[in-house]
């Protein structure tokens, strides 16, 4: 399952890093996938910075900088992988 969690407002294309605006929750560690018009993959949170600081949680309205392994491009959307709860 996965639930949306942002979208891409800038990349760096030298540095491999999206600027992501977060509307939820997002931890180092989530599993992420990053879709859009050319996007599609899924990757694992390994380090992400707020005003040039490694945080380890964003919140919700945080614009994070994330170093993702492939390109992204402006408007992709970002959505947290959720394991399912067994029933």
């Amino acid at each position: 399952m996965e639930v949306e969690i942002g979208k891409v407002t800038h990349y760096f294309s030298k540095i491999g890093v999206a600027v992501v605006e977060l509307t939820d929750s997002l931890k180092v560690g989530d599993t992420i996938h990053i879709k859009g018009h050319t996007t599609d993959f899924t990757q694992q949170v390994e380090s992400m910075q707020v005003n040039h600081n490694a945080i380890q949680e964003a919140k919700a309205g945080d614009a994070i900088g994330l170093k993702v392994i492939d390109k992204v491009r402006e408007g992709d959307k970002v959505f947290k992988v959720v394991e399912e709860a067994q029933a």
